[in-house]
């Protein structure tokens, strides 16, 4: 192939992207799901030629998702996997056999799809509605790659909630939930039970679900949903269930045992550090076996193997840089950030940690602060380009009020934050520089690892 079709094809697919961007956003999602529903019908409901796994919770669900696409991957099953928010480039979101769809694929299949978009457009605009959002375009895009590819199975991350969530059009045989905390107050719910009743919304008739370890208040929303459609459910750690039997440190990861629902599997590799990863690992296990045997049928074991050791998680704990260390960790709410630091102790023997901090505005900065807080020799606090980033004034004041005006420094833009973090760390033996509190600031980062001369091979 020329560089110059290459290069067609690129800005078609950069063309894609634009078009969508041009539509209400992501941060404010119509709860609604008949317009998305329409456009499917119009193109013949395309999210009925896969079955699908469907994933939500608040904090490891793009992880746990990235963790089942691999191992039913190492099954031999052709997949697809939809995530949200991309970290670099568009064509992350949606996956075709564990790589980004290609520009070609994503610009024909949005060619095929667009005159059925428009057309719901004018409906909705007709009937004093506004037209389909960002998320409800991508889904209906999504839907189309996956059976265009063809795809034998479609793991598919919710965008927000769960219940009006566009995703929720399509029927998951399996429903999988993360850990639920509290997260997009208000728009989810007021506590936890709230938040929990709107993702328990995925959860469809004679479904198999799957759940990590969650609240009181969480899992009765599970267990009452569960029980009006009839399905089953497998909670981590229960008696009926399954659970992480083991994690110990290794090089490049851990090495994790899981008792699923119809195996164990003991010593598996997997190259990601954290305990909360490992605690991933096991609802991924249990999810795939759901999905494939009904939870009667153990995997082989050089599939886990596989499936596993080959998992990436792009942002989340990731390493990107080397003398000094670099980390970039997407934690965009407490409880993730307390995850961060947990693994940032338990998996690593740093002696002091810079953290380069922007986070959004309808996120809970001062929880976010308080967990990274006691970990800190130092925070640069920046910003992302996203237009709802915390001014760096008020999110460094927000630092001092916390008690940290000794440790705080700020930086205009996050090229500088994280230059002058790495000088520091540089400095002296065994001190690191994490990126992290928002997924575009993390992505913003990747870009200048992998444009600068300290990205890790």
């Amino acid at each position: 192939m020329s560089e110059n079709i290459y290069d067609e094809f690129e800005e078609a697919a950069d063309a894609v992207y634009r078009a969508l961007l041009k539509r209400i956003g992501e941060v404010n999602p119509q709860p609604r799901l008949e317009p998305t529903r329409r456009a499917l019908e119009l193109l013949g409901d395309p999210q009925r030629s896969f079955p699908m796994i469907h994933v939500t919770g608040t904090n490891g669900k793009t992880s746990t998702s990235r963790m089942i696409e691999s191992l039913l991957r190492a099954h031999g099953l052709r997949t697809g996997l939809m995530t949200s928010p991309h970290l670099v480039r568009f064509n992350e979101r949606i996956m075709i056999d564990g790589e980004p769809i290609g520009n070609e694929a994503l610009a024909a299949n949005w060619a095929d799809i667009a005159p059925y978009i428009a057309m719901v457009d004018s409906e909705l605009v007709a009937a004093g509605d506004v037209p389909l959002t960002f998320f409800e375009a991508l889904t209906v895009l999504a839907f189309a790659c996956f059976a265009d590819a063809p795809v034998d199975v479609a793991v598919v991350e919710v965008g927000m909630g769960g219940e009006w969530d566009s995703t929720n059009v399509a029927d998951g045989q399996v429903a999988v939930f993360a850990p639920i905390a509290l997260d997009h107050i208000g728009r989810l719910g007021n506590d936890i039970s709230e938040i929990a009743r709107t993702k328990s919304g995925i959860i469809k008739p004679s479904a198999a679900v799957v759940s990590a370890v969650q609240t009181p208040e969480a899992l009765a929303e599970l267990q009452r949903a569960v029980e009006l459609t009839e399905s089953t459910l497998a909670v981590q750690g229960e008696a009926s269930g399954f659970e992480l039997l083991s994690s110990t440190i290794a090089v490049g990861g851990q090495l994790i045992s899981v008792r699923g629902l119809a195996g164990s599997y003991s010593e598996q590799f997997l190259p990601l550090y954290g305990s909360h990863q490992a605690q991933n690992a096991a609802v991924a296990i249990a999810a795939v076996e759901a999905f494939l045997g009904g939870g009667s049928q153990a995997i082989a074991d050089d599939i886990v193997t596989e499936g596993l050791s080959g998992v990436t998680s792009p942002g989340r704990l990731q390493l990107v840089g080397i003398e000094p260390t670099v980390i970039v960790d997407a934690a965009h709410n407490p409880h993730g950030a307390e995850a961060l630091v947990t693994a940032l102790t338990s998996f690593f023997d740093f002696d002091e940690i810079a953290f380069v901090l922007g986070i959004l505005e309808d996120k809970d900065a001062a929880g976010i602060i308080r967990a990274i807080a006691p970990a800190a020799a130092r925070i640069h606090v920046t910003r992302s380009s996203s237009e709802r980033a915390i001014g760096v004034d008020e999110l460094a004041d927000t630092v001092v009020d916390i008690g940290r005006d000794d440790a705080t420094f700020r930086f205009d833009d996050l090229e500088t934050a994280i230059e002058q973090a790495r000088r520091w760390a540089a400095d002296a033996p065994r001190r690191a520089v994490v990126v992290t509190g928002s997924i575009t600031l993390v992505g913003e980062a990747l870009s200048l690892a992998a444009a600068g001369d300290w990205m890790n091979p």
